[in-house]
């Protein structure tokens, strides 16, 4: 473990990727990764197996990818001892061991998370910076300056705004096509013998196996 820890950097379930807004700047000499599995996520509403086992195993081999870029990370896996259960939890558990100077993390998908989040700076008495997920193609005000003053919310609406602002499937400011979009012809029933590739499939990792067990 580092003598002196800058910023501690904790990355959730799905956040994992090399580009994402709370790695931007780090420096494995002077920051700490924090990871970790917790009961309150995999709980909180009713998950598939599959899709538990995709998550924990995506984060182990993110993990392992951080690592192999020298940063120090520090993984709590979801049957540790030690394992507080929770996010906050287990960040002031970190907090407490670690003393960093500053926590950053990107802002969560989910607003139930957003919120405990919004009161970590307060109980742990510490700097934490909440970045902006830059993987979106709108960010949260941007899409609250297009709400303000309507009076009705409709996906279409937006989604064509985003297209004009975008110039996806765009021939200037009309639709390629000249449709926006084909709903009507989607929700049809697929005929038994259209043409479908087959899904890739990939035999299991250790790393994978180990968290088909832990889940199973």
């Amino acid at each position: 473990m580092k003598q002196r820890c800058r910023n501690l950097i904790f990355i959730l379930g799905d956040q994992l990727s090399h580009s994402v807004s709370s790695l931007e700047g780090a420096d494995p000499d002077q920051d700490m990764i924090l990871m970790c599995e917790v009961q309150e996520e995999t709980t909180y509403v009713r998950h598939h197996c599959k899709k538990i086992i995709l998550i924990l195993s995506a984060m182990r081999h993110f993990a392992e990818d951080l690592r192999g870029k020298g940063f120090d990370v520090r993984y709590t896996e979801l049957d540790d001892a030690a394992n507080a259960g929770s996010f906050t939890e287990e960040l002031k558990r970190a907090v407490k061991e670690i003393k960093p100077e500053k926590v950053i993390v990107t802002e969560p998908g989910e607003f139930r998370v957003l919120q405990a989040m919004s009161g970590w700076e307060k109980s742990l008495n510490i700097p934490v910076d909440i970045r902006t997920d830059s993987r979106f193609l709108c960010s949260k005000d941007e899409f609250g300056a297009w709400v303000e003053g309507r009076r009705e919310l409709r996906m279409e609406f937006f989604y064509r705004d985003m297209r004009r602002k975008t110039g996806l499937l765009m021939e200037g400011d009309k639709p390629i096509g000249g449709r926006w979009n084909f709903d009507a012809e989607n929700r049809k029933p697929a005929k038994p013998d259209l043409f479908r590739a087959s899904h890739p499939q990939f035999t299991p990792d250790k790393t994978t196996r180990d968290v088909m067990k832990l889940v199973d």
